[in-house]
């Protein structure tokens, strides 16, 4: 009789790259995931899933806390960023399969490392779909307002927490999305397409009419809080870069995935830093930095003030409607495709694998997660869902660089697609950043982030130990 695995064995157990490329496109007993995304369409992904997020509402927050300097608050995010995407990179193209970094973090660090880390990912998925859903509510009132005079009322255009009763219209949005996810993953992605392009160029609208009214005098002074101010902002709209960890989610679902992985985190990263640095230091020069607190419909605001006349705040303000319906749609994507991942492997209720016949997709799964986003998007205030966000994205980022200084050591064989240039500086760069900024969140965000943890670890011990595939193979 063989001597049973000792827990720590148990516990960090791997699950072989080889085994999770050849489950890719092999019928399991939930189904299988059609390759069907191509290049462009998954670069819209990521842009999709990043632009409309921090830049349409997260400024009213952040520059209250930086001031001007909230300009460099979004190049550190970018900058941490772009190091965490270079990483993402290299594993999205070793590892291309759904799942992301919960799937890197099986390969390189064992079990519950993955487990956990699946767990910030279903956070940082969920409660961001549920923040954008409330931005959205906050435009969707400006754009009604601006063209037929009405408003949605307080009582069900908000949270209880925020002078509400529920926010209706983000339990509407999620349901549109849900329903949208539910047709197909190409076909999401052909629509979300179309928003990207058009929030692009909502934006550069709005930087265009922005710069007209630029005083160099709302930039003094620069720094009033100075660099923990700084970055107490980065950490708070790191969560818009989200988008970099969606594109990999797709990993099962694009075509050539080691070639146009990369491409796609990459080019999305580029487009994204470039159209939040021209939207941030446009209105930052176009308004005074004490007015943007508690501003709702920022850049709507900023357009009306600066042209005296509504029609520019209308069309930022629909801009901003189809642009967060774009962000929505692409995280809570995301997120079916990592409870796919860890069903798969048996860390989660099979009913999240299971595909549909017809449409390819994991129906029950879409429905389940559609039910938990409209619940926080309806019910919870969007200070607390925002930083809640960046927490999991972060820790999500830092274990991702991690992965890849342990992949490069126990299986530096292993076929890469792409690789991190100058290792090992920069995934150790990533992970200093993602620490600097996880440091500057408030203390209730990692109260509820350890709240957070603790059911994961009770899920933990008592389903996803004794059902993970890896157990149940031995």
């Amino acid at each position: 009789m063989s001597t049973p695995p000792s827990v720590r064995a148990q516990l960090f157990r791997r699950k072989p790259v080889t085994a999770m490329v050849e489950e890719t496109g092999a019928q399991t007993d939930g189904g299988v995931l059609a390759r069907r995304i191509g290049p462009v369409q998954l670069m819209g992904l990521g842009i999709g899933a990043t632009i409309g997020t921090g830049i349409f509402f997260v400024l009213s927050s952040a520059v209250p806390e930086a001031g001007p300097a909230v300009v460099l608050s979004f190049v550190l995010a970018a900058v941490t960023a772009g190091f965490t995407a270079l990483c993402y990179a290299e594993l999205a193209s070793t590892i291309p399969v759904a799942g992301s970094s919960y799937s890197y973090a099986y390969a390189t660090l064992g079990e519950v490392v993955a487990y956990v880390v699946g767990w910030c990912l279903l956070l940082e998925y969920a409660v961001s779909a549920a923040a954008v859903s409330v931005g959205w509510s906050e435009y969707l009132n400006a754009l009604l307002d601006g063209t037929v005079g009405v408003r949605i009322p307080d009582a069900l255009s908000a949270a209880p927490g925020a002078g509400g009763v529920v926010n209706l219209p983000a339990v509407v949005l999620v349901t549109l999305c849900a329903l949208l996810l539910v047709r197909g993953a190409s076909e999401s992605a052909r629509v979300n397409a179309v928003m990207v392009g058009l929030k692009i160029l909502v934006l550069l609208f709005f930087a265009a009419i922005a710069f007209t009214a630029f005083d160099a005098g709302n930039y003094t002074p620069f720094a009033p809080l100075g660099a923990s101010g700084v970055g107490v902002a980065a950490a708070s709209i790191f969560f818009s870069f989200i988008g970099l960890d969606a594109v990999s989610t797709a990993g099962e679902e694009v075509h050539d995935p080691r070639r146009t992985l990369p491409l796609a985190i990459v080019g999305s990263l580029v487009v994204v830093t470039t159209v939040y640095l021209l939207v941030a230091v446009s209105a930052v020069g176009a308004q005074p930095a004490g007015e943007f607190e508690g501003q709702e419909a920022g850049l709507a605001v900023i357009l009306e003030n600066v042209t005296g006349s509504r029609w520019p705040a209308v069309v930022l303000a629909a801009g901003a409607v189809i642009s967060i319906f774009s962000v929505t749609l692409v995280v809570m994507y995301g997120q079916t495709r990592i409870l796919f991942a860890m069903s798969r492997d048996g860390m989660v209720p099979s009913l999240f694998s299971r595909v549909d016949a017809r449409t390819l997709t994991p129906v029950r799964g879409t429905v389940a997660v559609a039910l938990f986003v409209g619940a926080l998007a309806g019910l919870v205030p969007l200070d607390f869902l925002v930083d809640l966000t960046s927490m999991g994205t972060l820790v999500a980022f830092t274990v991702v660089s991690v992965g890849v200084l342990v992949l490069r050591r126990t299986q530096p064989d292993l076929p890469r697609g792409f690789r991190v240039p100058g290792y090992p500086v920069v995934p150790v760069l990533s992970v200093l950043f993602c620490l600097y900024l996880i440091a500057g969140l408030p203390g209730v965000t990692y109260a509820l982030f350890a709240v957070w943890l603790t059911i994961a670890a009770v899920v933990y011990v008592t389903y996803a130990r004794t059902h993970s595939a890896l157990r149940t193979s031995r």
